[in-house]
């Protein structure tokens, strides 16, 4: 009898996960693991409001997992030797995952290479965090892409894998310890936010009602964070409570028999999945990203260190509305709207010239999404340092894109209640006095700033 490991990854689900659909009929016995780190208290590229959301979707599993016969393993370790125990203990022959993509995983995964080669195991490695991998999309000479419309003309060419069935019978061993599921304990942390449902069954309902409603309007809409048509699917693909093939072929069939207007809604959501891609094989290309900028252009450029801006920045206490509604959405709900997500990364590195690392990691430690590709990607691409990144010289002005994206200040108020008996004229422009009693006056200027940065960068280009 065949009895193998399914390692559990960013892949928590039972639908159309490939590692585990190809373990359940290659193997009479499969034993469904999960890992667990061993960090405390702090960590520099997560923190509470994304362990809350993986020990829910961790919960959603096991529940899964158990009506479809089997159960979740949890250990926690070193995973490569957690794995080699976990073999030993059930003379399992295999262990099944899928790949990841960015420097960690792909460490992780060369040592399990290493161990198994050396205990006599097999280990079989699939593709399921993204729809194609990174080395699948390549330029005429075999090269990663550095810019981001020749990657979408190109990945749009390639013929995509369809999606699994849903695994529906698993046996795994009685007797076979486990840890109990894990709260945010396990890491000493404690739960200060709101954070949006995790698991299989919230992020699938999520996607139902995105595709059969909001989708229609997101072409027209999706800047405008006071209203509600973006997916909200970020979290459901960094953790694989969703595969990223769900997502695009339902788009596909959502746009069999839908309007072109509607069609090109859906395609330019696509577009996003393209971009999530792309950012994805920067990373696993480059990995020097996540220290250094991807341009080499800029790297005389001078950043300041400012202790007090960078808090008021974190707390949404700068006194230009749209970037504090912004902060204060990250830190009560571990989410925030991509175009604001922009604005506030733009007025850190461009208004306040703080480093885009200090942004980029007090993002990962509030995000529930917190994809480690897609947030250096888009934080080095509104300082005008990453791949394909906005032109040093596009820095966004907050009064405009307020009055641009959110003229009824429908955003602002939301997050920001001192400001809610404010007319909404006067969140787009610089005032000449507070807005209200309890809200500060802008920390800086942004004409004065926008041109600080503009000399910046050109001094260091030459």
């Amino acid at each position: 009898m065949r009895r193998v490991i399914h390692w559990f990854r960013r892949d928590l689900r039972i639908t159309d996960n490939t590692a585990l659909w190809h373990a359940s009929t290659d193997a009479e016995e499969v034993i469904p693991a999960y890992i667990l780190s061993t960090w405390k208290k702090g960590h520099r590229w997560t923190g509470p409001n994304r362990q809350e959301f993986l020990c829910g979707c961790l919960e959603s599993l096991s529940r899964n997992l158990k009506a479809a016969g089997g159960r979740l393993i949890l250990r926690t370790g070193d995973p490569v030797q957690e794995l080699e125990q976990l073999i030993h203990e059930t003379n399992a022959q295999a262990v099944y995952f899928n790949r990841g993509t960015d420097p960690y995983s792909i460490q992780v995964q060369q040592q399990l290479q290493k161990t198994s080669e050396k205990h006599h195991f097999q280990i079989f490695g699939y593709k399921d965090t993204t729809i194609l991998d990174p080395d699948e999309v390549l330029n005429q000479e075999g090269r990663p892409f550095r810019v981001f419309t020749p990657y979408a003309r190109t990945w749009h060419q390639k013929e995509k894998p369809s999606v699994l069935p849903i695994v529906r019978a698993l046996q795994t061993p009685a007797a076979l310890y486990s840890l109990p599921l894990p709260t945010l304990e396990h890491w000493g942390l404690i739960s200060k936010t709101r954070i949006i449902e995790p698991g299989e069954e919230a992020a699938r309902k999520r996607l139902t009602d995105f595709l059969n409603e909001a989708i229609r309007a997101y072409r027209e809409k999706r800047n405008f964070p006071g209203e509600r048509v973006t997916s909200r699917l970020s979290q459901d693909l960094r953790f694989g409570t969703l595969s990223p093939r769900q997502v695009y072929f339902g788009c596909l069939a959502a746009s069999k028999e839908a309007s072109v207007t509607v069609c090109q809604s859906i395609n330019s959501y696509v577009n996003e999945l393209v971009w999530r891609e792309f950012y994805m094989q920067i990373l696993a290309h480059f990995p020097a990203v996540l220290e250094n900028d991807f341009s080499d252009e800029f790297s005389a450029l001078r950043w300041d260190e400012n202790d007090s801006y960078f808090e008021s920045w974190c707390h949404g206490l700068t006194g230009y509305p749209i970037v504090d509604a912004g902060m204060r959405e990250l830190n009560a709900t571990g989410f925030m709207h991509n175009r604001v997500r922009m604005i506030v990364a733009m007025f850190l590195t461009k208004d306040l010239h703080l480093h885009w690392r200090k942004g980029e990691q007090y993002f990962m430690q509030k995000l529930v999404d917190g994809e480690i590709a897609s947030n250096n990607g888009g934080w080095q691409w509104s300082a005008g340092t990453g791949a394909d990144a906005a032109p040093y010289f596009r820095i966004q002005n907050p009064w405009t894109q307020t009055k641009r994206y959110d003229p009824a200040g429908t955003y602002i108020k939301t997050w920001v209640p001192e400001l809610r008996g404010v007319e909404p004229i006067k969140f787009t422009q610089p005032p000449t006095e507070r807005l209200a009693r309890d809200y500060p006056m802008p920390i800086v200027d942004h004409a004065t700033e926008r041109l600080e940065a503009l000399n910046r960068f050109n001094r260091a280009r030459r």
